[in-house]
């Protein structure tokens, strides 16, 4: 069983890191990070408040929040598996399957965002997915 959260853990990992892009567009790093993370929500604000970067919280437009929130739920859901995964399976097998969402991101990206992919990251993710499967099976 653990298997099947581990990959729902590399899913919506996958998720977090194209769902940020889109809501990055536009917007300090710093305000999205606070905007996204509930686990590090003091410490995000006050980088933010500290560095003089909360004037900016003008500059956040209804698709910048709504695509950080959609990635904090992401993040969230891939955590719960995550989490899950590990508390029935074991760390050298769960985590490497979670990293599985370092192929998926790459192929969501292409899909998504359309950006292109050269011969290096295709073989890297390839390379990623056969690991995986190794792991697995």
């Amino acid at each position: 069983m653990w298997k099947y959260f581990a990959v729902l853990s590399a899913v919506f990992a996958a998720l977090t890191a194209i769902l940020a892009k889109i809501g990055l567009k536009g917007v300090n790093s710093n305000l999205a990070t606070a905007v996204r993370t509930v686990v590090i929500l003091l410490l995000a604000w006050g980088i933010v408040a500290f560095s003089g970067e909360l004037r900016d919280i003008k500059t956040l437009t209804r698709q910048n929040l709504l695509f950080l929130c959609l990635s904090g739920i992401a993040t969230g859901l891939s955590w719960i598996f995550y989490f899950r995964a590990l508390s029935t399976g074991p760390v050298s097998k769960v985590a490497p399957i979670d990293k599985l969402s370092v192929a998926l991101a790459i192929c969501l990206s292409a899909i998504i965002l359309k950006e292109p992919l050269d011969v290096k990251t295709i073989a890297g993710g390839l390379l990623i997915l056969a690991g995986t499967f190794v792991l697995i099976l």
